[in-house]
C-alpha cells in the first residue's frame, strides 16, 4: 500500500519532508543535509539502548546528587584561587575581571581552613565520579539523538548539553591527572582547571534552569522508599517517556534501580575510603591507595609527605651549607645567618601543610616568628612580603604573603621540626610554614624575604 509520499521524502523518524518545516522550524533540505551527515554507527538506534531501569527517575536521582555536590566542588575550587591571594603579581596566573571570583581575604587564624578546602573539593570530586559516569550512562540514548535538534530552542538545549558533558570530562580528566602529578595535556594545569570550570558553570546553570522542573517532576513520580524496597524479580521498565530515555523495547532486567543505586554509592564510597588518608595524613596516609602522592621522605621525624623534593628544584647541600644566608630587605637590610636565626626566640606549633592536590600533613614546626623578621627589617605595619627561593625557577621559585600571615603569631620562618633540624627535601636551612596557606607558598630553601609597608 503507498501513502502518496515518495521514499526519498521521507525525514528520518517518518515526518514526510515538505512537513520536515513546519513540524520542527527547519528548512526542509536542511533534513537532506542532516542525513548526509547522519554518523554511520547505528548508535542512533533508539532499539540499541535496552536497560529496562533506564529512565526519567533514575536519571533525576544522579541529577539530584549532582545539583548538590557539583556546586561545592566549583566553590572550593574558587576559593582555593582566593587562598593564592591572586592580587599579588605572580602568586597566581592572572585572569580577566569579568570572570574573576570575588576575592575573600583568605585568613590566617583557622590553621586547617585550606586543609578543609582542598580536602573537600579533591575529596568530593573523586567521590562524584562514579555518580557522574552513571548519569552519563542514564541519559546517553538522548546524546546520541538524531537530528540533533528539531527546533532552535532544543539546539541551544543540545549545545549546554555539549558544553556540560565536555566541561565536566575535562575537570575530571585534568583534576586526576593532577593529582597523579602527570601533565600529559600539554598546557599549564590551573590555567585550563580554572578556564574550565568556568565554562562548565555556563553550561551547568543554564542546565540546572532547564531543567530542575523536570527534575523535581521526575523524582515525584515514583517513591525513592519503594524502590529501595523492589528487588529484581519486581522491577519493570517506567512509562514511555518524551525525551527517550526508557527503552522502546528493554531487555529482561539484570539489575533493579536498588542496585544500581547501591553499585554506585557503593563506588563512591570506595573511591572515598581510598582517596581520603591523602587529606587525613600521616597514620592513615598509606590507606591513600589511588594517589601517587601516597609515599613519604625521609627517616625518623622527618618521615612525612615532600611535594617537591631538593633534587627537583635542583638545590643542592653546597648551596644551603655553611655560606647560607637569610638577606631581610627592608628599610633596614639585615642578612643573618642560620646560628644568628637559632639565636632568636623560637616558636614551637603544630601546624599542617596542604597541597592543591588534597594531600595534607601536620608536624611540629619551630623557628622564628615572621613578624620578628619584619619588625628587623625595619617594617612596623607590613603590607606585604616577597619570600625568594634558592630554588630560581617555576611556581615554587618566589611567593608573596600579605598582612595577615606576616603578623599572625604562628607564621614562621621554620628551623625544624618535630625536634630535628630541617631535612634538605623539607627546605633546610630555612622555610616558611604558616596557618591555612597553600602548600606551594611555604617556600623551602628561603634565601631572602623582601617586606613592603
Amino acid at each position: 500500500m503507498t501513502t502518496g509520499v515518495a521514499a526519498d521524502d521521507v525525514a528520518p523518524d517518518g515526518v514526510a519532508r515538505e512537513q520536515a518545516e513546519h513540524a520542527y522550524g527547519w528548512p526542509a533540505p536542511l533534513w537532506r543535509a542532516l542525513e548526509h551527515a547522519k554518523p554511520p554507527v547505528r548508535l542512533l538506534d533508539p532499539r540499541l539502548w535496552r536497560s529496562p531501569i533506564r529512565g526519567p527517575w533514575l536519571t533525576a536521582v544522579f541529577g539530584a546528587v549532582l545539583l548538590v555536590g557539583l556546586p561545592l566542588v566549583m566553590l572550593t575550587g574558587f576559593a582555593s584561587y582566593d587562598a593564592y591571594e591572586p592580587r599579588f603579581t605572580g602568586n597566581a596566573f592572572p585572569v580577566d575581571p569579568a570572570i574573576r571570583f570575588p576575592y575573600v581575604p583568605w585568613p590566617a587564624g583557622v590553621s586547617w581552613l585550606y586543609r578543609l578546602n582542598q580536602g573537600v573539593h579533591v575529596g568530593l570530586g573523586l567521590a562524584l565520579v562514579p555518580v557522574v559516569l552513571a548519569k552519563l550512562w542514564s541519559v546517553i540514548p538522548k546524546l546520541f539523538a538524531w537530528p540533533p535538534a528539531r527546533s532552535v530552542s532544543q539546539l541551544l538545549e543540545r549545545l549546554t548539553i555539549a558544553l556540560l558533558v565536555g566541561g565536566i570530562l575535562f575537570e575530571l580528566a585534568t583534576g586526576v591527572l593532577n593529582i597523579q602529578y602527570d601533565y600529559v595535556f600539554g598546557f599549564d594545569f590551573y590555567t585550563g582547571h580554572y578556564y574550565g570550570a568556568w565554562v562548565f558553570l555556563a553550561a551547568f546553570t543554564a542546565h540546572v534552569v532547564l531543567k530542575v522542573p523536570v527534575m523535581v517532576r521526575s523524582l515525584r513520580s515514583r517513591s525513592f522508599r519503594e524502590e529501595l524496597r523492589t528487588p529484581l524479580a519486581r522491577t519493570v521498565p517506567e512509562p514511555l517517556d518524551p525525551d527517550g530515555l526508557v527503552a522502546v523495547a528493554p531487555a529482561a532486567p539484570t539489575m533493579s534501580r536498588r542496585g544500581a543505586l547501591a553499585l554506585v554509592g557503593g563506588g563512591a564510597v570506595v573511591v572515598t575510603a581510598l582517596t581520603v588518608g591523602e587529606t587525613l595524613g600521616d597514620a592513615v596516609r598509606p590507606t591513600a591507595l589511588l594517589s601517587a602522592r601516597g609515599r613519604s621522605y625521609g627517616d625518623g621525624p622527618t618521615d612525612f609527605q615532600v611535594n617537591r623534593t631538593a633534587s627537583g628544584a635542583q638545590v643542592t647541600e653546597a648551596m644551603t651549607g655553611p655560606a647560607w644566608t637569610l638577606s631581610l630587605l627592608g628599610p633596614t637590610p639585615v642578612t643573618l645567618t642560620r646560628a644568628q636565626l637559632l639565636a632568636m626566640p623560637q616558636h614551637t606549633v603544630d601546624l599542617p601543610i596542604a597541597c592543591v592536590e588534597g594531600w595534607s600533613t601536620v608536624q611540629t614546626w619551630s623557628g622564628v616568628r615572621l613578624r620578628d623578621l619584619v619588625a628587623l627589617a625595619g617594617v612596623a605595619r607590613p603590607g606585604r612580603a616577597v619570600v625568594s627561593s634558592l630554588e630560581r625557577n617555576g611556581a615554587f621559585a618566589r611567593a608573596t604573603l600579605g598582612t595577615q600571615h606576616l603578623t599572625h603569631e604562628d607564621a614562621l620562618l621554620a628551623l625544624r621540626v618535630n625536634g630535628v633540624d630541617l631535612s634538605l627535601d623539607h627546605g633546610y636551612p630555612a622555610r616558611v610554614v604558616a596557618p591555612s596557606l597553600p602548600g606551594v607558598h611555604n617556600t623551602k630553601w628561603v634565601r631572602a624575604i623582601e617586606v613592603h609597608a
